[in-house]
């Protein structure tokens, strides 16, 4: 048990933990860098502690400092959130050699699915099928070479301790494997301080499927549907719905039923996400998981009722799941729509700087996730995301409409932001089609009118 809990996070997730603690009657503990002073989360939490300058590396990235934090608050649990931390393997020993609850999976479980080869024999084991790549990580520039000549190009350079698409590099042809090696490993090595890079084979015009699971401490898993995020940049997501307007009931039971077996082979316990990719023909290969919260945790929440950030504290806890996989029920579509300060028409660039008018949409089916306001400004050391809309309907139509509604009342001014673009895509024929795949952005910009300049609009 434990009765205070530090948020070893920043921005929207943070306060999302937040307001997840007081529900439970839980102490909350804010920490922060200097940039981030003026966050909500800082204002909202009972306590709240500076642990650095404003560069990751120096505050958010630092263990020892989020560790002394706990100590002086006499926090007993701590909640990573997603980023940063959320998948370090030291980090969750280091809070248990400390005698403090890490909320999510053990270092042991953390360390085994965050290794990218481990992760795919967990998988293999477990009878699901896995992406063509190599067994281990890539030792220099001559043996990745030839691995990718026998796999056959394109293929992917991947970070072994990566996501959110840092540290991978689509690689077409063998003239610049070299080149896109040396850029993937510094990238690598810059987010997560482990340059270790796999590779695979490159799966095209696939669709991201990813599957929600919980698990108790006491062998009981569930997977709460799935959640399409083909609508990616930069092998990042932009939007996220659920369920997939591309599975049907056959194929997302033999996905769900794959999910839970990865989960329990790995003796996996508290919330996590087993990635896949679904090629033209219905075949599904797992891709990674994901031990910690996902961003888009949101609309899994909004088709199943069921409160993950909670249920991740109430697991940690020791508490049992009081469902079972027959108690789920998928009720209608929600979507969710990242808000981010960056320019599309420059490659999506990020875009900091102070919002002098901050207004957010409300009304029926519309959930607003963000740490933002009037007056804040938006660092330009993290991610750019301001925020996420959440909505949902009695099915994707409904869904898609009142995205429509939420996005054009969404105003944010003072600094440049992809709530444009994001109602471009919405509005997008084929994406209310449902004929998506992670191609869709590329093809999509290809559609958008351009101005004089050639831009996009």
């Amino acid at each position: 048990m434990f009765e205070k809990v530090l948020i070893a996070n920043r921005g929207e997730i943070a306060l999302r933990i937040i307001r997840a603690c007081k529900e439970l009657g839980l102490k909350t503990i804010a920490i922060y860098s200097e940039a981030d002073i003026d966050s909500l989360h800082v204002h909202l939490a009972d306590e709240a502690i500076c642990i650095g300058s404003p560069p990751a590396t120096e505050s958010y990235l630092r263990a020892d400092r989020i560790l002394a934090a706990a100590e002086i608050t006499n926090a007993d649990a701590i909640h990573p959130g997603y980023g940063l931390l959320s998948e370090n393997s030291k980090f969750a020993d280091q809070c248990r050699s400390c005698h403090i609850t890490f909320v999510g999976p053990s270092a042991k479980t953390i360390a085994l699915m965050g290794d990218k080869a481990s992760a795919k024999a967990v998988a293999r084991k477990a009878k699901v099928p896995t992406i063509p790549g190599n067994s281990g990580f890539i030792e220099d520039e001559k043996e990745g070479l030839k691995i990718a000549q026998k796999i056959g190009f394109p293929i992917l350079l991947k970070a072994a301790a990566g996501g959110g698409g840092k540290g991978m590099r689509l690689v077409h042809t063998e003239t610049v494997f070299a080149k896109e090696l040396g850029i993937a490993r510094v990238e690598a090595e810059r987010n997560f301080g482990n340059g270790a890079l796999y590779l695979e084979k490159f799966i095209e015009n696939p669709r991201h499927i990813e599957f929600q699971i919980l698990a108790d401490g006491l062998g009981n898993v569930v997977h709460l549907g799935e959640r399409d995020c083909s609508i990616q940049r930069r092998y990042q997501k932009l939007v996220e719905e659920a369920p997939s307007p591309s599975l049907g009931p056959a194929l997302r039971q033999k996905m769900g039923e794959a999910a839970v077996r990865i989960a329990k082979e790995c003796n996996y316990e508290n919330a996590g996400t087993i990635e896949f990719l679904v090629d033209a023909s219905g075949n599904f290969y797992f891709m990674e998981m994901n031990t910690r919260i996902q961003v888009e945790h949101g609309v899994s929440e909004e088709i199943t009722g069921i409160d993950l950030v909670q249920w991740q504290l109430r697991i940690a806890r020791g508490d049992p799941l009081t469902f079972t996989q027959k108690d789920i029920r998928i009720q209608g579509h929600a979507i969710e729509c990242r808000v981010n300060a960056e320019d599309p028409s420059k490659n999506f660039a990020p875009q900091p700087g102070k919002i002098s008018l901050y207004y957010s949409p409300g009304g029926y089916g519309i959930r607003i996730d963000s740490h933002a306001y009037g007056g804040y400004c938006v660092p330009p050391y993290y991610d750019s995301m301001i925020g996420k809309i959440i909505v949902h309907g009695q099915n994707r139509d409904a869904a898609i409409r009142r995205m429509d509604q939420a996005l054009s009342e969404y105003i944010i001014r003072g600094l440049v932001t992809n709530i444009a673009y994001q109602r471009a895509i919405i509005r997008d024929p084929i994406f209310q089609s449902g004929a998506i795949s992670t191609r869709f952005i590329e093809a999509f910009n290809e559609r958008m009118p351009k101005e004089p300049s050639g831009k996009t609009l």
